[in-house]
């Protein structure tokens, strides 16, 4: 019998063929499921109504593994979420086989694969590494030394017009007080020759658009991750006669998605200087404002889109001075909840709930432009899901079959054996992402969010 060990266990794991070696497990308890290539044997087992990511591995790295995510977990911190480990496993012939690292499926989270098989526009590759800057520095602001990054290790959720990206292993990993500037760069480094390494597969492979160079790429990640790091954590001197530029400071943190939970601030001894450094900054400003007021879980970007519309709401119906809270309950009643649902249950999989809201504001702008009058907010919803939502793939289970717009693997259930050789296999019809379409004159040398120089110019004014 396999020992279990786990912070939540489910006695629905008990009866699976823990016997078998991961590679031989029957497909009825499998899914086919897209994800990144890995060194180890990786399934996506389904148990009961949850889906579970299974890694076979050593004991060490398992449990190293385990432990680790469960530390970025109270952490608050984007990654996937641990099970638990089952060791002691034997064969019928008392052949021994290594542990399976069990973790949570992250449901409308994508491989980076799946989001360059339609055939991605530059500025989306940009939204992507944009994500990736967010994740690294946000592992190392806790202190987590990841030793592996690449693409191929996160996955990305739709976050409203941006896209947020979770760490899927951390084998490599390890979590110290705080890192020097020596681990950051040496983490860069690696960040720097893997992120190649997956441009350069994507480029042979005939999916990465040619004005993409990879080189162009890592340089970027690494411009704009020294850029957010400065900005969260830099020394900022003034005159003693500026210190508005204290909340200025503030509110541009705030603006990126972080609070300070931390400032350090010292004047010079007759008071003509003063310096100020955030010493503690925790991210997820308004995901947490938006959970507090009403109770939804989104991403950070999401969230913004939502008490943006919530502004809105108070300002038209006359809700200005009631608190906050009774606002958030009204609209959330008005607004939200009609919205979706509107949207039938067979398409539920295809957005999450703050999502959908997200793309049917956009929907609603752009419906009213065209048509020279304000749609009201239901017509719109039933619009967007009749003419983009039914349209869309499932993302809560996005599915590997052809026509997908993803190439078909030899082994659905097992990516690392490659894809069908068939020309005819390999030619798929495309998905796209109606909202790709607005994104074409982008100017991408404005098109970082972490235009630092833009938000000192806004919050000076």
């Amino acid at each position: 019998m396999p020992r279990f060990l786990s912070a939540t266990p489910n006695s629905s794991l008990l009866p699976l063929p823990w016997g078998v070696p991961l590679a031989d497990w029957p497909e009825h308890h499998l899914v086919a499921l897209p994800r990144g290539l890995s060194r180890h044997v990786v399934r996506f087992i389904a148990v009961g109504d949850e889906v579970y990511a299974a890694k076979e591995v050593n004991e060490e790295l398992a449990l190293h593994e385990y432990r680790l995510l469960q530390d970025l977990m109270r952490l608050d911190t984007p990654a996937v979420e641990p099970v638990g480990v089952v060791s002691g496993r034997v064969t019928s012939d008392g052949t021994q086989l290594d542990p399976i690292l069990l973790t949570k499926h992250l449901r409308f989270a994508l491989p980076y694969r799946l989001l360059f098989a339609p055939g991605v526009r530059n500025e989306t590759v940009l939204r992507l590494l944009d994500a990736m800057v967010v994740l690294i520095v946000r592992l190392h602001l806790t202190g987590f030394m990841w030793g592996d990054v690449s693409l191929s290790n996160v996955l990305f959720r739709r976050d409203a017009g941006e896209f947020a990206a979770y760490l899927v292993d951390a084998e490599t990993g390890e979590l110290y007080d705080k890192l020097s500037p020596g681990q950051r760069a040496h983490d860069l480094s690696i960040a720097r020759v893997n992120i190649f390494g997956d441009f350069c597969d994507l480029e042979a492979g005939g999916m990465l658009d040619g004005s993409i160079e990879p080189l162009s790429m890592v340089d970027t990640i690494e411009a704009r991750y020294a850029e957010l790091w400065h900005e969260l954590t830099g020394v900022e001197e003034f005159s003693g006669a500026e210190l508005h530029r204290i909340e200025s400071r503030v509110r541009r943190l705030n603006a990126l998605g972080f609070d300070v939970a931390e400032l350090d601030i010292s004047t010079s001894a007759d008071g003509s200087t003063v310096r100020i450094q955030p010493k503690v900054v925790d991210p997820g400003h308004h995901s947490r404002r938006l959970l507090k007021l009403t109770g939804l879980d989104t991403e950070e970007n999401q969230a913004r889109r939502l008490l943006n519309d919530l502004d809105t709401y108070i300002v038209r119906a006359g809700l200005r001075g009631v608190d906050e809270a009774v606002a958030a309950h009204r609209w959330f009643g008005d607004n939200f909840e009609p919205v979706v649902r509107v949207v039938p249950p067979e398409l539920m999989g295809k957005r999450d709930p703050a999502q959908l809201y997200h793309e049917v504001l956009d929907y609603r702008w752009y419906q009213s432009e065209r048509e020279g009058r304000e749609v009201p907010l239901l017509e719109a919803s039933k619009g967007y899901v009749r003419e983009v939502l039914s349209k869309l793939p499932d993302e809560v289970m996005p599915t590997l079959a052809p026509g997908s717009g993803v190439r078909a693997p030899v082994n659905p259930y097992d990516p690392s054996l490659g894809y069908l050789d068939d020309p005819a296999s390999e030619v798929l019809p495309s998905v796209s992402d109606p909202w790709e379409e607005a994104a074409a004159g982008v100017d991408l040398t404005q098109a970082s969010k972490f235009d630092i120089n833009s938000l000192r110019k806004a919050r000076q004014k």
